[in-house]
This record gives C-alpha cells, structure tokens and sequence, in this order.
C-alpha cells in the first residue's frame, strides 16, 4: 500500500550491507539534486545530494510496490506467513509465547515489532497511547509521466502548504501534497478534483501532474500523526521503525530510520552475550539520531509551511543549501 518512497543514502548504505541495493536502484530512478522552489516553481535553493553525502550510497526515488519486489530476495529462504496477524503477547524470561489471527500459536526467542505508527506490538507490550496529531493533512499519488523540466526532488511551497514532486522509475513521478488543516475525512468519491482545486494556485509542474492523474482512487489522503515512544523494548519485545518513532514526514527518513534500526538491532544481537543487554545497547545506539531526525523534521515543517512565504523565500534564497547540509549531515556517517 502506499505511493512513493524516497530511499536517501544512509537507507541505501543499510541495503548495500544487506546485497539488496542494486536491485532496489535499478527499480527506481536515482535522485542527485533536492530543490526548493516558490509556488510557481522558480528553484529558491538547491543541494547536491551527491555532494553531501559523499560514499554513503545514491537516492533512490521508488514506487512502494517496486521496493517490495527489490527486498524480496533478502527473505527468498525463509518462511513467511501472510494474512495474518498478532493478537496476543505473553513473555517470561526466556520465551515470548504469541497468539496469531488464524487460532495458531508460536514461541520465541524474541519479537519485533516492526508494524507501523499503529503497532499492535506496541500496545501490547508497552503502551496504549495513540499518535499525536500534526495538525496537517497529507495527499500522495504516482502520476505515469514526467513533468516538463522536472530533473531533481522539488517541494514546491505555497501558504502552509507544499507540493513535492519525486522522480520514479519507467518516466513516473510521485507526488505529495501537505497542508497546515486540521484533521478531516476527504471521501474517496471527488477526491482528486478536490485535490486540483486545494492546488490550482501551483505553477505549471504541478499542474501537469495533477492533469495527469484520472482517478480518485489514485490519490491517498491521510492526517498526519507522529509517535514518540519513551521505551522501545520491555523484556524479550523491541520495536523498530515507526513503531517506535514515528516522525514528521519533512525529511523523508522514516524509512531510512527504520531500515537503520533493523540493522543495528541485527548487528547488537549477533555479539551480545545476553537478549537484554543487546535491547540496551540497540536503544542507546540508535535514540540520539533518531531525535535528532524527529526534532529537525518538526522544525523544517514549521519553517516550511508556519511563517510568511516571503520570509521562508528569502531565507531560502540565503541559507538554504546550508540549512539542508546542516540538517542532513549528522546522518552521513555509518549509524
């Protein structure tokens, strides 16, 4: 499910490790430039990706249902059970006994919850709490061409909104939209001229993506949440991605966040000498980056989309290259 995916460098760094990047790179199109520009598309700022993040991997801009099909081979040896959920968690000291959706039950050494920003693994485990709203709206959806121009990553900035447009493999663009609204249930029926009109104020670029969608179910509309969890583990259940710490959408890391977690989780597991002192040293390793993401995506959709667009432009204009170096250059070595 879903539309797009950006997969930056320290996401690609975690495929390479994995023999997965090469396939997942030749689904998608690779990314070199990330471009800011004012609502009619004018490019305000730019950042060289490759420059910035040096030997860390390329970006890879993918349709979600590619990036399957490219992670695929990574668990072509092993069982995987689908249709099925978790519904119950009991542990001791040595084994987590699991309940699942179709009656069958399993042991296990340890559990990972690696189920979303909704964790079920979560809730049961280690918190009921629900996300915390953004108070912005979200729109996504693939278009089957290539706007005229369109090269490089561009967010495209309007009033408390913004229009992103990312470049895909086989001349396909995926397109997201934002919006400063409180939450609302957008119906299915209508969706997509509903969605042209919300950004008929947009320049040419986004005007041909849209033109070139046909569908309302093409179009996915969501509030945005976001999830801080205070602990990620409790015994022999941990949590990966956004189970764990679900943030805003501005930087696009939250599958790279994830994918690193999975990783370093591995690597603490594979030496230590004990489950529990592994959660430990996977949660120290991996807390400070994953705030440092979580604090700065708030922070840049503040920036982006809360002030007066001539204020932003012009900050933009002066500071913008640097402002994304400094925001992104934390991520560049290894986690």
């Amino acid at each position: 499910m879903g539309a797009g995916f950006l997969i930056q460098p320290n996401g690609m760094r975690m495929l390479r490790s994995l023999g997965l990047a090469a396939g997942v790179e030749n689904a998608g199109a690779v990314v070199r430039r990330w471009q800011f520009c004012n609502e009619q598309g004018d490019v305000l700022s730019e950042t060289d990706l490759e420059a910035l993040w040096g030997d860390a991997g390329p970006c890879v801009g993918i349709e979600r249902p590619e990036l399957q099909r490219a992670l695929l081979p990574g668990v072509a040896d092993l069982r995987c059970r689908l249709g099925t959920s978790l519904i119950s968690l009991e542990q001791n000291d040595r084994r987590v006994l699991v309940g699942f959706s179709d009656g069958s039950t399993g042991d296990y050494d340890l559990v990972v919850g690696a189920d979303g920003i909704r964790s079920t693994v979560r809730a049961l485990t280690l918190t009921t709490a629900a996300p915390s709203d953004l108070g912005a709206m979200n729109w996504r959806s693939i278009a089957p061409i290539h706007p005229a121009g369109l090269s490089a990553l561009q967010i495209h900035l309007g009033e408390y909104c913004l229009f992103g447009l990312v470049p895909m493999g086989a001349g396909r663009t995926y397109g997201f939209a934002y919006a400063l609204e409180q939450r609302f249930h957008d119906p299915l029926e209508g969706r997509l001229q509903r969605v042209r009109n919300r950004f008929a104020s947009f320049g040419e670029r986004v005007q041909q993506y849209l033109a070139s969608l046909e569908r309302d179910h093409q179009v996915i509309c969501s509030a945005m949440e976001w999830m801080a969890c205070e602990k990620w583990y409790s015994g022999r259940v941990v949590l990966v991605g956004d189970a764990a710490h679900a943030s805003s959408p501005m930087m696009g890391q939250g599958g790279c966040m994830a994918m690193e977690d999975a990783c370093v989780l591995a690597e603490e597991m594979s030496g230590a000498a004990t489950v529990e002192s592994a959660l430990a040293s996977y949660v120290s390793r991996r807390a400070p980056r994953v705030k440092w993401v979580q604090h700065q995506s708030m922070k840049l959709a503040e920036n982006l989309t809360a002030g007066p667009s001539a204020v932003r432009n012009a900050a933009l204009r002066e500071h913008g290259n640097e402002a994304m170096r400094a925001r992104f250059g934390p991520l560049v070595p290894a986690p």
